[in-house]
């Protein structure tokens, strides 16, 4: 923990909580209505901070357009030592917009996204996109 303050994780902590993936909850931001939350598996690259999604395309209740919207994400986990969180900010990135896509395929190869299975419908139904955020804003807490 950082010396500073007892419940903020140093950036190493934040780095081996987020490993390089596993569940959590992302929120899109929706103009005047409520944010889009839904359950998620995420892979994290701790070389370049990179959060990366694999969500479901074209779904019932559908989160809309996705490329360029706010989203906040959060997981967290209850350890031995107390609970621990993470919450990421930022805009979310289409991985196959031009200009990220090389970066993007290097960043993939450093996460395990977990397939997670929340569907109404066989998960080989289901039609994937991939996504990005690069955090303008990243915190890590622990339970003091």
């Amino acid at each position: 923990m950082s010396a500073d303050n007892p419940v903020t994780m140093t950036d190493e902590e934040r780095d081996a909580f987020l490993d390089n993936g596993g569940t959590g909850v992302i929120s899109l931001a929706a103009g005047d209505a409520p944010p889009h939350s839904v359950p998620v598996s995420y892979g994290y690259d701790a070389q370049t901070g990179a959060f990366y999604f694999r969500l479901a395309a074209g779904a019932e209740g559908s989160k809309g357009e996705l490329g360029d919207r706010p989203a906040t994400f959060v997981t967290y986990h209850e350890t031995d030592a107390g609970w621990q969180s993470v919450v990421a900010s930022g805009r979310l990135e289409d991985v196959e917009r031009e200009g990220i896509e090389t970066e993007t395929l290097e960043g993939l190869e450093h996460v395990d996204i977990p397939l997670i299975d929340i569907f109404e419908r066989p998960l080989r139904e289901v039609t994937f996109e991939f996504y990005r955020l690069m955090p303008d804003e990243l915190t890590g807490r622990v339970e003091s």
